[in-house]
């Protein structure tokens, strides 16, 4: 078994595994590819997975399955000794890492408030519950939710910056 995998290694010069039923679905596809080619026929997805009977979302399947895997570290741009690099392309806008560092600093300053207003802000902010309802559900009048949640924010702020 060890023998195998050394000479699967070695005949496939691919680091990583893909299974023989895809990598041999996508050899049937290059062949398709290049005989529409040679009549002169644009070898579109749409048009390979047609003549072969397929989904076209399995045709990119498995031709994504063979192409090499490329380093987040390949330079996609050099100019002048500024090199881009495909990472520096890579980006997710609602987990950037200054956001996950301005909740991480928020988190904290919240477990030093005290309970109370803790607990108001909570219901206020992640429950999203007027004053008046939080009033009836702590037991005080409005006025002071509004002044005990204006004082917690105060905190956060001073806290944070």
């Amino acid at each position: 078994m060890i023998l195998g995998e050394i000479k699967r290694f070695l005949r496939d010069g691919n680091s990583l595994r893909v299974s023989r039923s895809i990598r041999d679905a996508a050899y049937r596809i290059l062949k398709v590819r290049e005989s529409l080619e040679e009549r002169d026929e644009e070898a579109t997805i749409e048009r390979i997975a047609e003549v072969m009977q397929v989904q076209e979302k399995e045709v990119v399947y498995a031709l994504d399955a063979i192409s090499d895997p490329v380093s987040l570290y390949e330079p996609v741009y050099n100019k002048s000794g500024d090199t881009l690099q495909l990472l520096d392309q890579l980006f997710d806008e609602t987990q950037s890492e200054e956001l996950w560092t301005e909740r991480v600093a928020l988190k904290d300053a919240i477990s030093r408030l005290a309970e109370r207003e803790r607990r108001i802000l909570t219901l206020r902010y992640y429950e999203g519950k007027t004053q008046t309802e939080i009033s009836a559900e702590v037991g005080i009048s409005q006025a002071q939710v509004s002044r005990l949640e204006k004082n917690a924010i105060g905190a956060l702020r001073k806290e944070i910056s």
